[in-house]
């Protein structure tokens, strides 16, 4: 057996990194690949069960799409260090030719062929959240070309602007850790163009809507924060104290903005609500992004406090404006990600920017550098602007051409997008009333097949055979009483493809 050398550049390339640091980006990257799923659980469980999986479909499919696009160009056009406009990279590392082992353009600790692996997973959840955009309505397949376009011409730009040493936010010296631009500002903005293209869902769709799984939510959520931790933690690219900080800052702006936002519902409804739980943490988190690596822990509460309040407020904004961002991508993302950014000009510290052993920032007002404050603010107009532009015109262009239409027809939409648009569903059954007692029960000699629902116009058809598919009833207990009524287990009631249901 022979025994091929490595040739001398390779073993420079091979020594030139750390390998901890290496393995700890590979890992980070693994923990951002894994919100991919959590996406899919949160917005499926916060959409109604008859348009639950078509969501989940979209936001993994869209992951695929930007995997195929980062590797065509995405990467070149974000981080080709031959591209010095200022405002795009070019196409140098087409196909990710010659990216390898060379030091990143984003950080000298890791190598490019790993930077690339990174930030592509970031470029994929980015696009997982605006595709929530769809919710109930959307086709999939015209939200898929339309990810493909939106990376190309508003993410590799806003990302450039930032993590390139050639873009002009970088050179500026903008204080955005892990995307509070790109990524935030990006899908929060793109999420609200996207619902507000689409238009309001129909007013019966409106009238009846809730959440379908609040266990999905929640599920979700601590999908998302196990994966948050490298998403920003990875951001210090390496294995050093910066990266704890952020993993610190990160969980405490989670948790208190949480607690903030269950606080301002409980002060209100008097309840404490699961769903506003999960929403103050994912707000936290988004907060905590572009500030998790500059600012102290201190600081990280101050943020998550207002992240949770802030953003809960934020979610009137859709009522105001009429657009219906069913999700509230960008009281979330959006609002939470220029919360992020302008703490960074208060609270960005450089003691704590140190951490890393490489990198040197002269902070924020804490350090007295009262100038940061315009260049946030110019920087979050800047994004803001671009991507609402620019995102509009690509799903108003879509919208326009022929067989490309963003949205389903009114018949689809009421049927969900779970028949239309996958052909599979969530879950082989449906709700149509929560409880038992709203039902009116069968006479004793009811018309075959038919349950009369109180306070219901519609009705239910049921045929008792087993030759069609698609059991319908509701959960627990009612599920087993009606069954009883209707038959036997060999007997089991099916619905009637003409059937119709005034809530899913």
């Amino acid at each position: 057996m022979s025994i091929i050398e490595p040739s001398s550049s390779v073993k420079r390339a091979t020594i030139t990194f750390d390998r901890g640091d290496v393995a700890f980006i590979i890992i980070s990257a693994a923990l951002v690949s894994f919100m991919i799923p959590g996406l899919a659980f949160l917005y499926s469980g916060l959409a109604r069960r008859k348009s639950a999986l078509a969501l989940a479909w979209t936001v993994c499919a869209s992951n695929a799409v930007v995997i195929f696009q980062w590797f065509l160009w995405g990467h070149s056009l974000a981080f080709s260090p031959s591209g010095k406009s200022g405002f795009i990279g070019d196409l140098a590392h087409m196909g990710l030719r010659g990216v390898m082992g060379a030091p990143s353009a984003g950080s000298a600790l890791i190598p490019d062929l790993l930077y690339a692996f990174l930030q592509m997973q970031y470029a994929a959840v980015t696009v997982g959240i605006i595709v929530g955009g769809v919710a109930e309505r959307g086709r999939v397949m015209p939200a898929m070309i339309f990810s493909f376009l939106w990376v190309t011409i508003v993410y590799c730009p806003l990302s450039y602007w930032i993590w390139n040493v050639n873009g002009w936010a970088f050179k500026w010296g903008v204080a955005d850790f892990s995307g509070g631009g790109p990524v935030e500002i990006g899908s929060g903005v793109t999420g609200l163009v996207y619902a507000m293209v689409l238009g309001k869902r129909q007013e019966k769709e409106l009238a009846n809507f809730r959440t379908h799984n609040v266990s999905f939510v929640v599920l979700g959520t601590w999908i998302l924060w196990f994966g948050w931790v490298g998403f920003n933690a990875g951001s210090a690219y390496g294995a050093n104290l910066r990266a704890v900080i952020a993993t610190w800052n990160s969980f405490l702006c989670a948790a208190f903005a949480g607690i903030t936002w269950c606080l301002i519902v409980f002060c209100t409804e008097k309840k404490w609500t699961m769903v506003g739980l999960c929403s103050g943490t994912i707000a936290g988190l988004v907060a905590s992004t572009p500030s998790s690596g500059f600012v102290s822990t201190w600081a990280a509460c101050l943020i998550g406090v207002a992240a949770g309040s802030i953003c809960n407020f934020a979610t009137k904004f859709k009522f105001f404006a009429g657009i219906d961002d069913e999700l509230d991508i960008f009281a979330a993302h959006g609002v939470g990600g220029i919360i992020g950014l302008l703490a960074n000009a208060f609270f960005s510290d450089s003691r704590v920017v140190a951490l890393d052993g490489i990198s040197a920032f002269p902070g924020g007002w804490v350090n007295q550098n009262w100038g940061l404050l315009y260049k946030q603010f110019i920087y979050i107009c800047t994004c803001t602007g671009y991507t609402f532009g620019a995102s509009w015109l690509i799903a108003k262009g879509l919208d326009m051409i022929p067989g490309l239409h963003l949205r389903a027809s009114c018949h689809d939409e009421a049927m969900g997008m779970d028949a239309t648009e996958i052909g599979e569903y969530a879950a082989d059954y449906i709700e149509a009333r929560r409880d038992f007692v709203d039902w009116t029960l069968p006479t004793k000699n009811p018309p075959r097949g038919t349950i009369d629902i109180h306070n219901v116009q519609d009705k239910i058809t049921v045929y008792p055979g087993k030759d069609r598919s698609s059991v319908v009833v509701t959960d627990g207990i009612t599920s087993h009483i009606l069954m009883e009524q209707l038959g036997t287990a060999s007997d089991r009631p099916h619905a009637s493809p003409r059937g119709k249901i005034t809530e899913d």
